[in-house]
């Protein structure tokens, strides 16, 4: 399962990889840089749009848009010729610091888009991370807090139970949560894996079609698959240190591309690229948030 470098992007922060079937295209963002990306699996082309502020977490919309966790809140977005990636407020978020932005987000199944927040310098160490969800209804609702870097969020394929993980140092956990497909509300929390039996830190996740929880371990270069009983499947490597998020794409669902940062390996690194693997297993489409 050799991964293949598809896009040598060179982000600093590559994230949130998308697959959009309808294009056979996979968006992706570059977080520092408020980067929007587009890869054709087509033709090859990459595309890039850039906006003003820290551009963290994307979800396709029902319309064929965009919506985003940013530095401020969410946002809707809007590629423009030359480059320019427009910025609309949907809904600000009141930090309870002025030093955090937005970081992994995702829809659930139903559509509403959940985002969390975290503290720009890791070394803080401030658990004031706080996971929001947002259905387009006014402000964002807070949901859990605590977190320090709020990652891994997914969701199982019935939407009955959510993923959140945090993938600070001093935690490395992995939390699963009962989650009410009416109401949008997680409950039952309890450890899912804990990260410090495993090699690499809990960063982004998907969930595939047999409801297996995949996780970018972080400063180990690999992914992992755990069953959704929190055991230890199989575990994928790629030629970078800092994987940080993975995603199911393709025209079968059966490709997983995985982006990464760009950290001080050397000017002939990998780093900062987007990859693709063939994990043998099919992941699931990726809901739209109904803006």
């Amino acid at each position: 399962m050799t991964a293949e470098l598809i896009v040598d992007a060179r982000n600093a922060v590559g994230e949130c990889p998308v697959w959009v079937p309808q294009e056979n295209a996979l968006y992706w963002v570059d977080i520092p840089y408020g980067g929007l990306q587009r890869w054709s699996a087509q033709s090859g082309e990459v595309q890039r749009w850039n906006a003003d502020t820290m551009l963290a977490c994307i979800a396709r919309t029902e319309t064929g848009g965009w919506v985003a966790g940013m530095e401020s809140g969410f946002f809707q977005l809007t590629p423009r010729a030359g480059g320019h990636l427009d910025t609309q407020l949907l809904a600000g978020v009141e930090h309870p610091r002025p030093d955090m932005r937005m970081n992994d987000g995702r829809c659930d199944r139903q559509g509403r888009f959940w985002a969390g927040s975290m503290v720009l310098d890791m070394g803080a160490n401030a658990a004031a991370g706080i996971l929001y969800r947002y259905a387009g209804d006014g402000a964002p609702h807070a949901q859990l807090d605590g977190f320090i870097t709020l990652n891994g969020l997914a969701f199982s394929p019935d939407g009955r139970t959510m993923y959140v993980s945090d993938s600070h140092p001093l935690v490395q956990q992995i939390w699963a949560f009962d989650y009410d497909v009416d109401s949008g509300t997680p409950s039952n929390r309890r450890v899912f894996v804990d990260m410090h039996n495993h090699l690499g830190r809990p960063d982004g996740a998907a969930v595939d079609a047999d409801g297996c929880y995949w996780i970018c371990a972080n400063d180990a270069g690999l992914i992992h698959r755990f069953t959704p009983a929190g055991r230890l499947d199989r575990s994928l490597s790629v030629p970078v240190k800092k994987p940080t998020m993975c995603a199911f794409g393709g025209s079968r669902l059966d490709t997983l591309f995985v982006t990464s940062i760009r950290d001080d390996q050397g000017p002939q690194s990998l780093a900062g690229g987007v990859f693709a693997l063939n994990p043998g297993v099919t992941g699931l489409p990726e809901p739209t948030f109904a803006l």
